[in-house]
């Protein structure tokens, strides 16, 4: 990024001698000399008005090349200030339960597996330089997408879219190789570990070993939601079943990656959950700036240059220095 400054000085000292310059202008007008001054008698006979307009441009003259020295001796300047910043991106993957029980309708007017689609396309949406991959998981746990920033192609694999051990498992073994220091999975999930060969607490010990930072969110309302059961003649059929989220078992994982475990019960604390560990994982970013000057002096110089060569000119011209 590039921002142009101002109009500024190098040696702005040098400009307090424009205070001096109503002294000289008064101590000029107190030697004029009483008598007139002529250099041929023929200008004499034009009156005394005669050579009073030359002579008042050679003071101006005079006076603007002072004023234009003082300002050249000031160094006026202008510059470009650049700024660059670099961003180490966060490695992020997130485990994904598409398990049945992720169908209730307890996240009224939208199902659970609808919510959390959408606050996790929010919270992609709102990345910019991370590498962000997607692990699915329900009996077993598959990776949709590999760690990228294409986020394009994140979003599209939310949308098309419980073993909780293995989801972990994936997830870690995608992280572990990523470049960069900041490795990160957030595991949203509204179940129990009750398929796969894993257990869960292994899986987290692995993934603290590689770095990896698990974020835990249970989705899900607190007493009994509708799940569905079986397809009936006008589609899913639900019947009221109690809630079962692993809570224990979930702050322990991410208690024991250095992680932080969210219940979400309702889809404003689901919002609230992905915008807070928005603000946890941001890339550090790097900024260096500096200045590339554009020395201005020469102008006045020229123009103090100018005027003391016009002053001569008319002065010789005229038939006597100033």
């Amino acid at each position: 990024m590039i921002e142009f400054s101002a109009l500024q000085f190098a040696s702005p000292w040098w400009l307090l001698l424009l205070l001096l310059m109503p002294l000289w202008w008064l101590l000029a007008r107190s030697r004029t000399p009483a008598a007139i001054v002529f250099s041929r008698v023929g200008v004499l006979a034009r009156g005394p008005r005669a050579g009073r307009g030359l002579a008042r441009l050679l003071a101006l003259l005079r006076n603007l090349a002072l004023l234009c020295g003082i300002v050249a001796l000031a160094r006026p300047r202008a510059g470009a200030r650049a700024v660059t910043s670099t961003s180490e991106g966060i490695n992020i993957v997130i485990a994904f339960d598409i398990s049945s029980s992720m169908l209730a309708q307890d996240f009224q007017p939208q199902n659970r597996l609808e919510v959390a689609r959408e606050r996790i396309k929010s919270f992609v949406k709102a990345r910019s330089s991370d590498r962000i991959g997607i692990v699915a998981f329900s009996g077993e746990a598959l990776t949709q997408v590999p760690l990228t920033t294409d986020y394009p192609v994140v979003q599209a694999a939310l949308d098309n879219g419980t073993a909780i051990g293995t989801a972990i498992a994936t997830a870690a073994n995608r992280l572990r190789d990523a470049p960069g220091r900041s490795k990160v999975m957030i595991l949203l999930t509204d179940g129990v570990n009750n398929r796969g060969s894993i257990d869960p607490r292994t899986a987290a010990k692995a993934a603290s070993a590689f770095g990896i930072r698990i974020y835990g969110i249970g989705v899900g309302t607190e007493g009994m939601a509708p799940v569905p059961v079986g397809r009936g003649l006008f589609g899913l059929r639900y019947e009221m079943q109690k809630v079962e989220i692993d809570d224990a078992l979930l702050t322990d994982v991410s208690n024991a990656t250095g992680g932080r475990y969210f219940r979400a019960r309702d889809p404003a604390a689901l919002q609230r959950i992905t915008e807070q560990i928005d603000a946890l994982e941001r890339s550090p970013v790097r900024s260096r700036s500096y200045v590339q000057y554009a020395e201005l002096f020469r102008w006045p110089l020229s123009i103090m240059l100018i005027a003391v060569a016009a002053e001569l000119m008319l002065g010789a011209w005229r038939g006597r220095l100033p």
